[in-house]
């Protein structure tokens, strides 16, 4: 600049950020150099405010050629009209109501148009604020004008070729539709007339949600007059303004400068790096807002140009040496980092210059169609590398200028945006050669050139909604640009090239992104939250889960990390707490093995004890090692590199005693008290105990093998262990009823005494009762307890296989053996393989002894041999248990004497006394086969069996056989004759039961299917089967006095029910729980008997009964 004496500035009033930066600059320099001349030139300009900035300078008018220019004013207005006092214009909507906004002012520029095509020939200039209003208001105005009228629209986007139609010459009257590019830019030839619709639209900068607004506003009175000067270049002229002239007069005097309405954020990159001082300094002739110049320093610090200080980094001052945007920029230099710089150059150019694909209305179908080839599916960056491939091979194979021409017409292409384009990436490779840049050879990857691109535009993201349109950086929400190729697709996540508010905030030139990408480009930007801080053993370090946040946006929700690095203090104690106190550390250091079983022995003395004041708590372990270990440890690795060192020199450092890890001496927790395994006979079933009230396993639990489940006693169980049985018994005590329960007070002296006596095999509660019965002559039995006592005081059974694997767990016994005891019965047989045989059909395999010493789970118990009925066959079998064998026996016997008795029968088979007649009356319970079958067991087990201990050996088998053979045709004729009489009455009684209704009818009809049922003659024992008669007798009688005694009958009922039903109860469970109950099963016949009794005494019953008889021996049965 020292070359120089004179500096003309021309253009001023457009006020652009660079215009602004050079006043500034030049204020500056004039203060060193007094001599140095400044002119200032423009059209229209607040000159008395330029003049005080330079100190009060000169200001000289040179007045133009212009012709006079009449201003009229037309506002709109909005006159209510009814339909007849109005027709309506063509072309415009009316109503007789207020219009909206866009019909007044449409209305208002036909109104404008005519009353100027009414003063004479000259084209007419129409100001309107953009594209959209242009071309809605050139469809009205060619739907109300003549042919004639030529109406010519003028925006940037324009066409080439369409905007040249602008300067050529024609017959018609114009009528030209521009935004404000006609104002200064160019000059409309032949224009006598303007309408100025006093709006245009201006970009500007939300400082709040750094995004750029394009809004409609008011222009201001100097841009106005420059509209209405249009008018007056070639004769006279006429402006008509749409709004008032007091509106005019309101409005500010000149436009806002674009620096105070744009990001600062280059304009403060070239002042650091030409050493120009702060900016809040800066001589602007209108001084930028502290917030602005705070949002541009902001901007700079996202893209690594300035540190929190605001100094320039070293990336700052290359990025100040691009003639750039600084966005724009920084995507160059992340182009060289991401081996990208090639395909950078040519996007970053292409963003700095207006999109060169053009649009025709009248042809968008075929613009589209061509422009396709130019487009990625994924991005619309990727579809600029397309279009800069196409225009550069069009470049090498042109033969003239005129084929590049019609080539780019073809395809809808400007080419003088495309000549642009190309000047300005060859611009830009120049300057970033001189940083010492070097383009990449090979083509780059996706994810490279949007890595680069991400660089630049950290900011420009967003994840896309469920309610549709994206989430964006610090809570804006927008939508993709309909005209990019992701406007329909919407991907995941995008990031976007420019972010503009229009009718709504919309994205423009997108491409789809990972999230993962956003991490790797501004992890400086990233704000990281960790969560659930916890120890993890495989690893042996304390890791947590990072989520990761850019402007609000999560890119990574969850992510292990090692938390060691980012909280040392918190991963040392959480080491500390669950490696080396909880246990949860894998390492064959000594002093853990020692720690963990000391541990463990005195754990075990409060699981037994049931109390929790043995062993020291988690706190005083932790200070224990938390005394010992230096800070820097914080996990396992680090851990052990010290230990190795630090016991060199002390090698019990790490040792607990037993000192340190007791409260007290437990002296009362010995192993006669709580042994380690529960003995009976030569059995020890191993003991786990647990303090835990509400868990599964609080208390004892015993480990049961599956094939002694049916060998040991359930009784066994209920006595616990010793140092847990005064706890049980005082419950018991205490749970009496209460006129039982305050006989024995102080409850501790009674229990003390009852356990000085107490033989602890059979029941517990039935010794209990007895003991306590003893002590205060009171008649106490079981049913006195109305509840169990609680979970940890009965013993929890695990029943396991033999590799020790859980098949069924619970604390109840019998519960377990119905569920289990099938399968213990078979792994208890297949045990054996000596005894143990099959196939015999005569007593050829000795004798059968009633029990035989076996080994099962390392233990000697009883096995209870027995001969099995397989069919065609029987079989020589081990049993667990005696009631089981026994069963089982009595019908090998049976089959065995069918086989030795098969000659008679043959015979039987063949000659059942009126058997097809007990056939034909059985059929509704089942069929005949079935009955024969059923009659010829019945028949040899009463023949051979009735009498006597069952056969073991071969010589009593066969004395049984002789007996039988005189036996079995008297017992042959007894059982048929018998059922006959059972059928037939049954027959009679069944369709009459039926019919009765109430409590009398409840109770008959459960009677008859009690007594009757399929298969009743093989369950029904032989002495109760000769009384079915009298009952069913009983029960006829019963029908038949009911009419004259239901009153009687039904107050019987009553007393019968409340025998029952407990009777029925009770046979529920111990069918449930595989229970044999022979006093529940003579009960079953003494309800018959009581039938009997109070319903038919005339037939008599063989003993006395009553109701108070059987309530009384119900109470000993229940009582045990």
């Amino acid at each position: 600049m020292g070359e120089y004496d004179t500096i003309i500035l021309d253009e001023a009033h457009e006020r652009s950020v660079n215009i602004d930066f050079l006043l500034g600059y030049l204020h500056q320099l004039m203060q060193r150099r007094p001599e140095l001349k400044l002119i200032i030139a423009s059209a229209t300009l607040d000159a008395q405010r330029f003049s005080r900035h330079f100190g009060n300078a000169p200001v000289i008018e040179v007045s133009g050629r212009t012709y006079p220019v009449e201003i009229r004013y037309r506002p709109i207005e909005a006159p209510v009209r009814s339909a007849e006092e109005s027709t309506p214009r063509q072309g415009v909507a009316r109503s007789g109501t207020a219009q909206p906004d866009e019909d007044l002012k449409q209305a208002a520029l036909l109104d404008a148009v005519d009353e100027l095509g009414r003063l004479g020939d000259g084209g007419i200039l129409v100001f309107l604020p953009g594209e959209r209003e242009i071309r809605e208001a050139a469809e009205v105005l060619r739907k109300h004008h003549p042919p004639h009228v030529e109406i010519l629209p003028l925006f940037a986007r324009l066409s080439v070729r369409e905007q040249e139609r602008i300067f050529q010459p024609g017959n018609a009257r114009r009528i030209v539709l521009s935004t404000n590019l006609a104002e200064t830019s160019l000059t409309v030839p032949g224009i006598r007339y303007v309408v100025d619709t006093g709006e245009a639209r201006v970009v500007r900068y939300s400082l709040r949600n750094k995004i750029d607004q394009l809004q409609t506003e008011p222009v201001s009175q100097a841009a106005a007059n420059q509209r209405a000067g249009r008018c007056g270049r070639v004769a006279a002229g006429v402006c008509i303004r749409l709004y008032s002239e007091l509106d005019f007069q309101s409005r500010p005097a000149f436009t806002d400068p674009e620096i105070l309405r744009t990001s600062l954020a280059g304009t403060i990159l070239r002042m650091k790096s030409l050493g120009l001082g702060e900016p809040e300094d800066f001589p602007f002739l209108d001084a930028p807002t502290p917030r602005s110049i705070a949002e541009g320093f902001g901007l700079l610090e996202e893209l690594g140009a300035v540190d929190a200080q605001r100094k320039m980094s070293a990336l700052g001052k290359r990025l100040a040496r691009l003639p750039l945007e600084p966005r724009i920029g920084r995507v160059l230099l992340a182009a060289q980092q991401f081996s990208c710089l090639r395909e950078a150059l040519v996007i970053c150019a292409a963003l700095s210059v207006q999109d060169p694909r053009e649009r025709p209305a009248v042809q968008a179908g075929s613009a589209d169609d061509r422009h396709r080839a130019f487009t990625d599916e994924r991005s619309d960056f990727m579809g600029m590398l397309k279009l800069w491939a196409f225009y550069d091979e069009a470049l090498r194979h042109q033969k003239s200028r005129r084929q590049l021409q019609t080539v780019c017409q073809t395809h809808f292409l400007n080419p003088t945006r495309l000549r642009e384009w190309r000047e300005v990436h060859g611009q830009l490779a120049a300057s970033v050669a001189e940083l010492g840049m070097r383009e990449n050879e090979e083509p780059a990857g996706y994810e490279a050139i949007h890595l680069a691109l991400l660089s630049g535009f950290p900011g420009n993201i967003g994840v896309k909604q469920d309610e549709g349109g994206y989430m964006g950086a610090r809570g804006l929400k927008f939508h993709v640009h309909p005209g990019s190729v992701l406007g329909k697709k919407q991907p995941k996540w995008v990031m976007v090239a420019e972010l503009m508010e229009t009718t709504r905030l919309y994205g423009r030139v997108a491409a789809k992104i990972e999230p993962e990408w956003l991490e790797q480009v501004a992890a400086h930007l990233c704000k990281r939250h960790y969560f659930d801080p916890h120890w993890e053993k495989s690893s042996a370090q304390v890791s947590a889960y990072e989520q990761v946040q850019l402007f609000g946006l999560i890119i990574i929700p969850r992510r292990k990390v090692h938390y060691g690095g980012i909280q040392p203090d918190l991963s040392r104690e959480l080491f500390i707490r669950s490696a080396l106190v909880a246990g949860e550390y894998d390492t064959h250091a000594e002093f853990f093995v020692h720690n963990r079983q000391l541990i463990e022995s005195v754990g075990d003395l409060e699981h037994k004890a049931r109390r929790q004041d043995v062993l020291i708590d988690d706190e005083a372990l932790f200070a224990f090692f938390d005394a010992r270990i230096p800070a820097e440890i914080v996990n396992g690795a680090g851990f052990e590199r010290w230990r190795r060192e630090a016991e060199r020199a002390t090698p019990r450092l790490l040792y607990l005693s037993r000192a340190d890890v007791m409260r007290h001496d437990a002296e009362s927790i010995t192993e006669d008290w709580f042994p380690q395994v529960l003995q009976y006979g030569g059995i020890a079933l191993p003991l786990r105990y647990r303090f835990e009230p509400g868990h599964l396993l609080d208390g004892v639990t015993v480990i049961l093998p599956l094939s002694l489940l049916n060998v040991v006693p359930a009784w066994l169980f209920e006595w616990l262990v010793p140092g847990m049985l005064r706890e049980k018994l005082t419950w018991y005590v205490k749970n009496l009823p209460k006129h039982l329960r305050r006989v024995f007070v102080p409850v501790p002296d009674t229990v003390t005494a009852v356990m000085s006596g107490l033989r602890t095999e059979g029941a517990l509660v039935g010794a209990l009762a007895q003991s306590l019965s003893a002590r205060s002559g009171l008649v106490i039995g079981a049913s006195d307890w109305r509840e169990s006592p609680p979970s940890h005081l009965v013993m929890n059974v695990c029943v396991v296989d033999d590799a020790g694997k859980e098949l069924g767990m619970g604390r109840d016994v019998l519960a377990l053996r119905a569920q289990l005891g099938s399968a213990a019965q078979l792994v208890f047989a297949e045990a054996d393989t000596t005894f143990e045989r099959g196939g015999f059909k005569q007593w050829t395999f000795g004798d059968v002894p009633p029990s035989l010493p076996v080994v099962r789970a390392g233990a000697r118990v009883q096995a209870y041999p027995a001969i099995i009925d397989e069919g065609d066959s029987v079989a020589l079998r081990l049993f667990d248990t005696s009631l089981a064998a026994e069963a089982a026996h009595r019908a090998g016997l049976v089959r065995l004497f069918r086989f030795a008795l098969r000659a008679q029968f043959v015979a039987l088979e063949k000659d059942l006394p009126d058997f097809t007649r007990l056939a034909l009356a059985y059929r509704p319970l089942g069929s005949a086969e079935a009955l024969r079958e059923m009659l010829l067991a019945v028949i040899a087990e009463q023949a051979c069996l009735a009498e006597g201990e069952l056969p073991r050996e071969a010589g009593q088998f066969e004395q049984r056989v002789v007996k039988a053979r005189v036996r079995l045709r008297p017992v042959t004729d007894a059982l048929c004759r018998t059922l006959g009489q059972i059928l037939h009455l049954w027959q009679q009684i069944l369709p009459q039961v039926n019919k009765v209704a109430g409590p009398s009818g409840r109770d008959m009809q459960m009677q008859l299917r009690e007594l009757i049922y399929p298969g009743f003659v093989a369950v029904t024992p032989w002495s109760s089967l000769q009384y079915l008669p009298r009952y069913l007798q009983g029960l006829q009688w019963r029908i038949d006095k009911l009419p004259e005694r239901r009153q009687q009958d039904e107050r019987h009922t009553a007393s019968l029910v409340r025998l029952i039903t407990p009777w029925q109860m009770r046979r529920s469970a111990q069918h449930k729980n595989g229970i044999q109950d022979q006093k529940s099963g003579d009960f079953r016949w003494q309800l018959e008997e009581l039938r009997i009794s109070l319903f038919a005494q005339q037939l008599k019953t063989p003993v006395p009964v009553s109701v108070k008889r059987l309530e009384k021996l119900w109470e000993v049965i229940v009582k045990g």
